[in-house]
Order: C-alpha cells, then sequence, then structure tokens
C-alpha cells in the first residue's frame, strides 16, 4: 500500500504547524521547509482547514495554526481525510474485471491488512511526532 502524496504533504503540514504551534504559518514558510508545489499545498491547507485539522486566516497576516491540540489529532484520520480511497487491488473498485474474484481469497487477506494499517494510525496522534522548529533545518523568525 502507498499513501497518495496528499496524505504526505497533509502529515508534513501537520508536523510543521505542530512544531511552530504558538503563531500562524505562511504558506511560504511550509513551502520553504518542504519542497511542496504551491497548488498542492494550497490544496491540502484546504482540505486539513475542512476538516478542522488547521485553522486558516486569509489576508495579509494570513496563515495558518493547528485547529486542535495535537494530541486530539489522529493520524487515522488524518489519512482518512486526504486518502480518495482505499483499493489496495483492483477487485476492492466497483467493476473489477478479475476472473477469480468469485472464489479469491487475496481480498480477506489485504482487508485485514488495511485494518491493521488504519488501527496502527488510529494509536497514534501528531504529539507522538512534534519537532522542534531546528528540526527543519531553518531557523523561521518569531512573527
Amino acid at each position: 500500500m502507498r499513501l497518495t502524496m496528499a496524505s504526505d504533504y497533509a502529515l508534513r503540514v501537520l508536523l510543521f504547524a505542530a512544531a511552530h504551534c504558538e503563531r500562524m504559518i505562511t504558506i511560504e514558510e511550509t513551502l520553504a521547509a518542504n519542497n511542496i508545489s504551491r497548488g498542492h499545498l494550497m490544496k491540502v491547507v484546504r482540505v486539513l482547514a475542512n476538516k478542522g485539522f488547521l485553522r486558516s486566516q486569509r489576508g495579509r497576516t494570513g496563515g495558518f495554526t493547528l485547529g486542535r491540540p495535537p494530541a486530539e489529532i489522529r493520524l487515522g484520520d488524518v489519512v482518512r481525510a486526504t486518502e480518495p480511497d482505499f483499493r489496495v487491488v483492483e477487485c476492492f473498485g466497483p467493476g473489477s474485471s478479475c476472473a477469480i474474484l468469485p472464489v479469491c481469497r487475496l481480498p480477506r487477506v489485504l482487508k485485514e491488512a488495511l485494518a491493521a494499517f488504519m488501527a496502527v494510525m488510529d494509536a497514534h496522534t501528531l504529539e507522538e511526532l512534534i519537532l522542534r522548529p531546528d528540526d527543519f533545518g531553518l531557523s523561521l523568525p518569531a512573527k
């Protein structure tokens, strides 16, 4: 299984915001620290804000910060919010063309593996992963 770039970027954005929880973070700071395209970053921030993981403010003094305490942000919830689906293989989706699907035992095993992955993600919060601003290799001035 491989997470989409949206999930990868969402987790990076949340880690960056948690490392700077004392202030609003700008898009420019996040771009510099994470090497993410502006378009992707804007989309991820919008999704995270819509789901309540971030609080955003538009305008000249705008930016974003965590929308709730890091201990309340479960990694599994972030992944569910940013993954379009969890089709590990073709037969998990509609219109599968697999000839052995009616008798295949693989989907059961893959569903069990996916459930185990999500159980681990659900067992951990953003708080466990918080980094210090220096860990990003940037010395960002406080605003």
